[in-house]
Order: C-alpha cells, then sequence, then structure tokens
C-alpha cells in the first residue's frame, strides 16, 4: 500500500501568493492615503496657527489701513491681508439698538481677510480667515 502525502498543489500556492499580493497592496494605498490627510490636515493646523498668530498682532506695530499687504511667514508659508472699512447691513442699522451714547461714537470697524498660502506655485494650497476689528477713533494731528 502506498502512502500519499497530502498538500498544496502548485496552482493553490501561487491563487494564495496573488491573493496576498493583492491585498498588501491595498492596505499599503489605504496607509499611503492615511499618511496624505495627516500632512494635509498639520498644513492647515500650522497655517491657522500663523493666521492666529498675525490677527493677533497686526494693529499693535503700526495702524490698520484699508487696503492690501503681503508677506512670509517662513520659507513654506507666505500671507496675504485684505483690511476694508465695515459697516452694519441695512437690517441691523434699522434695528432700534441706535441709543444716543453710541449715535456719537467714534469707533470704527474693519474687515480682516487674510490668506495663507503655501506649497509649490504649481500646486499651492491656501486657508481663509476672516475677522472684524473694533478700532478706536482715528488719530487727530494735534495732542
Amino acid at each position: 500500500m502506498t502512502q500519499r502525502v497530502r498538500g498544496f498543489s502548485l496552482l493553490e500556492v501561487i491563487a494564495a501568493t496573488l491573493l496576498l499580493a493583492i491585498a498588501f497592496s491595498a492596505l499599503l494605498k489605504v496607509a499611503g492615503g492615511s499618511i496624505a490627510l495627516t500632512r494635509n490636515a498639520d498644513d492647515h493646523s500650522q497655517a491657522a496657527l500663523w493666521a492666529r498668530s498675525l490677527l493677533d498682532t497686526v494693529d499693535i506695530t503700526t495702524p490698520l489701513r484699508a487696503g492690501a499687504s503681503e508677506g512670509r511667514f517662513d520659507d513654506h508659508y507666505r500671507w496675504r491681508l485684505v483690511v476694508t472699512p465695515w459697516t452694519a447691513p441695512r437690517a441691523q442699522a434699522a434695528a432700534p439698538m441706535a441709543t444716543p451714547e453710541l449715535a456719537g461714537n467714534p469707533m470704527r470697524m474693519v474687515k480682516l481677510d487674510l490668506d495663507v498660502y503655501w506649497g509649490a506655485r504649481s500646486r499651492e494650497r491656501s486657508a481663509h480667515f476672516s475677522t472684524l476689528r473694533l478700532l478706536g477713533p482715528p488719530a487727530t494731528g494735534t495732542p
């Protein structure tokens, strides 16, 4: 009596290896996508930190004036700031909030629109930040 050894055929081994290779390549694609998303989130977080820093200090050294300005944070991030005067929409102006104390108030509002850019020019990314800033009365020529 001959004993027959049971095992896998060459075809079954090749099919199993092929299936394993397909599953492994799919896992690598998912891991690569995860790394890219993490990098994108990190870039946006860094842009938000730069924007907050600039918006917090923009009126400290020089007074805000209407217009556009731009600059660089570092070698990777650059910015463009647009300052425009802001007035309340008509619906808010018609509301019964105008008390005598507020009617002669010399305070002014400006809108700050900040765009932060990063990456190569061919694939440049950007984030937009917008806020309102309350300014004091305009400076007079003589104290």
